[in-house]
């Protein structure tokens, strides 16, 4: 697979599942719902304009956004995941080998408009193969 050919949201899917493996009990998805302040704790995914590819080896930037019902719950959530999506680096994840992560913007509080819920918003960057197939 090349990356002319490669589904940008593969790696969005490959950040989400290595979360969900990593922070049982907290729902990680790509899209959020309607009913977000009855779902928390929360973590989203989503690729972010920026990056760029050279045909083998592609830059990704990230979005991860960590909701939960208090400031200290969106905080802890937020460094957790922060951990995890440094130790992502490494390892291969929904078909693609995932090189290097570092972080563009560390977690910050930006206000959701929603008085029952926090939010944090981190940037990561990261760098990934498509994986040869067997």
């Amino acid at each position: 697979m090349s990356w002319p050919e490669h589904d940008w949201g593969d790696l969005e899917q490959a950040a989400a599942l290595w979360l969900r493996g990593r922070h049982t009990g907290t729902r990680v998805t790509n899209e959020l719902p309607a009913d977000l302040e009855k779902k928390l704790p929360l973590v989203q995914v989503q690729v972010t304009p920026g990056g760029g590819e050279d045909g083998v080896t592609g830059v990704t930037l990230l979005d991860v956004e960590t909701f939960g019902a208090t400031r200290t719950a969106m905080w802890d959530l937020a460094l957790a995941v922060h951990t995890s999506m440094l130790a992502l680096a490494g390892h291969r994840s929904n078909g693609l080998v995932i090189d290097s992560v570092s972080t563009d913007a560390r977690p910050a509080h930006v206000d959701y408009g929603n008085p029952q819920l926090r939010r944090s918003v981190a940037t990561y960057r990261l760098t990934s193969r498509a994986q040869a197939p067997a």
